[in-house]
This record gives C-alpha cells, structure tokens and sequence, in this order.
C-alpha cells in the first residue's frame, strides 16, 4: 500500500493500535517518539472520520424507515 492510498478504518485501528504499543514500550527517541504521536493523531482523526460517516449512514437510513407523523 502507498501513501496515496486512503486506510480502511480496520487499517488505521489496527497501525493505530501499533503506534500505541510501540509509544507505551518507551525506547525511542524523542524524535522518533514525536513522529509515532504525529502519526497516531493522524490515525485517530482517520478513525474518527469512518465513525462519523457510519453514523451519518446510519441515521439516514433510520429516518427514512420511520413512519411520518400526519
């Protein structure tokens, strides 16, 4: 996989899930360190945003199952 392309949400969780464990473990640099928490943000916000989607979905899909009031 490239950089270009977008992360399913399973992908992000998952190297999200890797990032974590690897800033826990300690170890790195500051520099490295700082660049694992960039990526993590970036990780989270991408996980965020399928979330949010999914949600929209969702409540779509409710409000044109629900009967009208009249």
């Amino acid at each position: 996989m490239t950089g270009n392309e977008p992360l399913s949400y399973e992908q992000a969780r998952e190297e999200l899930i890797t990032v974590v464990a690897k800033l826990e473990a300690g170890g790195a640099s500051l520099e490295e360190s700082l660049a694992l928490w960039e990526r993590g943000e970036e990780l989270a916000k991408r996980c965020e945003e399928w979330l949010n989607g999914v949600q929209e979905r969702l409540d779509a899909a409710r409000s044109k199952q629900e009967p009208t009031a009249e």
